[in-house]
Order: structure tokens, then C-alpha cells, then sequence
């Protein structure tokens, strides 16, 4: 009896590491390099013990809807899209994982946009058979969950696509007919509900912990070099040309200002191969706490480089390019609320959404990734911007001063 427990322990752990290899296996076939890593493993070991000491809550927008991790991916044709929330900065619960016995890490579930929330006011004479088809929903979730948890030796992608995502997003798209229906014979029938039945799947694991690497992440700052301002520029002085002569603190790589950034601006690519982006996809109009999605199409942008701003990664390395010479890094995507047209926002105002993205994909040519964005949570016009970074969040250089920068923005009316 002794003997058979301990061997359906074993049998037990070895499903389990199992399990998490084919969940490895998903990320390298993914095609994607985690490179939200501390620069090096002592940096890590120290900045988990200054988490630890002191969680405090991230900023407003810092951290992913529902709870969910700094860094998430969802699957995007045939490959993981990694956004990093807040540009890494840690919620409270992923501080106090980060420390001493943390497990630092989740499995990866699927993600489906919020139904509820997306419905209009709900008859009373309607309620009842709604409500149970919200609950079928959630049952049609959990159950692919437990299917993805329960991953054997199977080729990741289309296991994933054939299995889990497909399947269910025929069973949601016949759920939210039905929703569409049951109101439909007492009001008006809402429109567009099958828009919501493709799922993701979102991976909710801690930055660095895919086994990416750095590449280059040196802390060093760049040289002082004595502060000479030397040479001119269009028949002015040269100010400075680095922070010898500042009166500032030194820029440590974290998110603080009134510093003096020591860091060279790095590699600077030929105009042709400079970084664009265009929003090629959003709504004119949503309703507050509504879900909807952007298209972003990026070109000469390889997204495959982000030292998490919130972990001491900002301003602190250069600008580099691939063989090709593009820009390594990943963009931005923001929406802010805006007070009126007449007057610029306040600088200093939190986003009510932020997130960074990198997928390892992007080249010369143009590609589409799609932001998922889960509601703004208030009336009034949303500015929603994105916009390119290099590895340390800087917009990339351009070879000419009258080159346009990789960004643009939209609006949107919340109702």
C-alpha cells in the first residue's frame, strides 16, 4: 500500500514537470525571446530582496486588467504577443512573489473578452435565460482551461489553435446567439455580440522567466568624459554632451526624474530603414467599460527588445539595430481621457490604459499586432496613441530632423 502511494506521487510530479516543459515548448514556438530580464542574475537576486522589503501598489495603469500579471501573452497568428503593463512595474502580489519562497510564475489560461459588460440594459422577462448563458459562458472557459492545463507531448500550436481556441469559440459565437436571441424577443436584438467569441491565450508568468537573455543590457551608463561641450552646432555653443558638468543626480535606469541620463544614444539606422507605425483599425465610438481592439501595423521595427522600465531598465541602454539595420525594441500603446480640444493634458496624468508590446516578430515589411484593450471606465473623448521604443523606451532616432517619428493617435468617443 506504502509502495503504491509513492508511486502515484511520482507518477503525479512527473505529469507535472511535464506540464511545464510543453508550456516552455509553447513560448519557444512561439518564436519569441522573454528579454524582460534583469541584467544579470545577481541584479535580479537584488532587486527581488528590495521587492520583497517593501510592495507598494503600482500606479494607476500599471498593471493588467483583472488582476493579471505585469507581463501577459496572448496568441496572435500562429505566434505570442507579450505585453508588458505598466512597462514591468510589479502589482503588490507579483512583489511579494518576487521575494524569498514567491512562486513567481502562473499557468497560462484563456482569455475571452468580458460578455457582461458588453451587454445593453437586460428585460426583466429576458434575465433569467441570459443569466444562465453568462454562466455557460464561464463553463466553456473553465473547461478549456482544464484542457490546456492538461497538455501532454503535443505539437504546442496546433494543439492549442485545433483543440482549444477553435472549439470554443464555436460554442461562445452559439451562447452569444442565444444571449442575442432571448433579448431579441422582448427588445431590441444587440448587434455585434459575435464579435466577442474568439478567446486568447494569456500567459500571466513573471518578466524574465522564459529564458531570454539580455544581450547587452550593461548598467554602465556611459562616460562622464569630463563634461566638454566641444564643436558647435548650426553656430551655437554645444551645451553638453554628457553629465559631466551636471548638477543632477545621476539617472540610475528607474523611473525618476531631475537626472542626468549618461547613457549613449546608440545606433541610428539609414532614413529607408527607419521605424513607422500606423493605427490601421479602431472604433469611432464605444460604450464606457466596453472592450475593443486596435490594430497596430509596424514597419522597420524589430519587436524583439524591452528592459522593463519598472525594474531599472528605462533610458539605460543604447539604441541598437539588427543585421539589417532596424531598430530593436517593441511599442507602446496608451489611452488618456481628455478635459476638453483647447487646452493640452496635463503631462503628469496616469493613462487609463498603458501597455508595451513585443512579439519577436516585425521586419521591413509591415505586419499587424492587435491590442486588446478592456474599457475605459469613464464618458468623454479617449486620446488612444502608440508609439515606437527602443530597447529602453526611447522613440527611435531618425536620420533626418524632418522625418516624422513612429507614432500615431487616434480618438475615440466613450458614450
Amino acid at each position: 500500500m506504502r509502495r503504491s502511494t509513492r508511486a502515484r506521487r511520482t507518477s503525479g510530479n512527473t505529469r507535472i514537470k511535464r506540464v511545464l516543459a510543453v508550456v516552455g515548448t509553447l513560448a519557444v514556438f512561439g518564436g519569441i525571446a522573454a528579454v524582460t530580464q534583469i541584467s544579470s542574475a545577481e541584479d535580479r537576486r537584488t532587486y527581488r530582496r528590495a521587492a520583497s522589503a517593501s510592495c507598494v501598489p503600482a500606479s494607476p495603469g500599471a498593471t493588467a486588467p483583472s488582476g493579471a500579471g505585469s507581463t501577459t501573452r496572448t496568441w496572435q497568428n500562429g505566434r505570442w504577443v507579450r505585453n508588458h503593463w505598466g512597462d514591468g512595474q510589479l502589482s503588490v502580489a507579483e512583489c511579494q512573489q518576487s521575494g524569498p519562497g514567491g512562486t513567481g510564475a502562473g499557468a497560462p489560461t484563456v482569455a475571452c473578452p468580458d460578455v457582461k459588460s458588453s451587454l445593453p440594459q437586460v428585460p426583466d422577462q429576458a434575465r433569467a435565460a441570459v443569466d444562465r448563458e453568462l454562466a455557460l459562458l464561464d463553463t466553456q472557459i473553465a473547461e478549456a482551461n482544464r484542457r490546456l492545463a492538461a497538455l501532454g507531448e503535443r505539437d504546442g500550436q496546433d494543439f492549442v489553435n485545433n483543440a482549444i481556441l477553435r472549439p470554443l469559440a464555436d460554442k461562445r459565437t452559439a451562447t452569444l446567439n442565444r444571449i442575442a436571441t432571448a433579448i431579441g424577443r422582448v427588445a431590441q436584438r444587440p448587434e455585434g455580440l459575435d464579435q466577442l467569441a474568439q478567446c486568447a491565450i494569456a500567459d500571466n508568468g513573471q518578466n524574465g522567466d522564459d529564458g531570454g537573455s539580455n544581450n547587452g543590457g550593461n548598467s554602465n551608463g556611459g562616460g562622464s568624459n569630463g563634461g566638454s561641450s566641444g564643436g558647435s552646432g548650426n553656430g551655437l555653443e554645444v551645451l553638453a554632451k554628457d553629465c559631466g558638468n551636471s548638477g543632477l543626480q545621476p539617472h540610475d535606469g528607474f523611473q525618476a526624474g531631475n537626472r542626468c541620463v549618461s547613457t549613449a544614444f546608440g545606433e541610428v539606422g539609414a532614413a529607408a530603414n527607419n521605424p513607422s507605425l500606423l493605427i490601421t483599425q479602431f472604433p469611432n465610438q464605444v460604450r464606457r467599460n466596453q472592450p475593443f481592439t486596435l490594430r497596430v501595423t509596424t514597419r522597420n521595427l524589430i519587436r524583439d527588445r524591452f528592459l522593463a522600465a519598472g525594474q531599472g531598465g528605462y533610458y539605460l541602454e543604447s539604441s541598437l539595430l539588427n543585421d539589417q539595420g532596424l531598430v530593436r525594441g517593441h511599442f507602446h500603446t496608451a489611452c488618456r481621457m481628455l478635459d476638453g480640444t483647447r487646452q493640452p493634458p496635463n503631462p503628469a496624468d496616469m493613462p487609463a490604459f498603458f501597455v508595451a508590446t513585443e512579439d519577436g516578430r516585425g521586419g521591413a515589411q509591415a505586419d499587424d499586432v492587435l491590442i486588446q484593450i478592456p474599457g475605459l471606465p469613464r464618458s468623454g473623448l479617449a486620446q488612444c496613441a502608440v508609439w515606437a521604443g527602443d530597447g529602453s523606451h526611447r522613440i527611435p532616432m531618425m536620420e533626418r530632423a524632418n522625418q516624422t517619428p513612429a507614432f500615431d493617435v487616434v480618438r475615440i468617443r466613450v458614450n
